[in-house]
């Protein structure tokens, strides 16, 4: 795909992110078991879209604990975590 800046670069990680990465599954947030729902472009990044119960939060994808094994998508956050540490 073609992309010439950051921006469009960050959209066509996040297209990749949500299309491929098997959502909902469950993980840990600070050692408390949440789900992760879906993912969202926001201004700061690409984020996790968590739940737990009625609760909800947005984590930073890169910040987030992946379980093992990972759900299948997960190697385009890898993609965008090499991306992230380029820029």
């Amino acid at each position: 795909m073609d992309c010439y800046d950051e921006h469009e670069q960050l959209s066509g990680l996040f297209a990749m992110i949500e299309g491929d990465l098997a959502v909902p599954f469950e993980t840990e947030v600070l050692g408390v078991p949440v789900v992760v729902r879906k993912v969202d472009l926001r201004s700061s990044g690409i984020v996790a879209i968590c739940h737990r119960g009625r609760l909800r939060q947005t984590i930073e994808i890169l910040d987030l604990s992946l379980p093992d094994p990972a759900p299948d998508g997960a190697q385009w956050i890898e993609a965008y975590r090499w991306w992230a540490g380029t820029q």
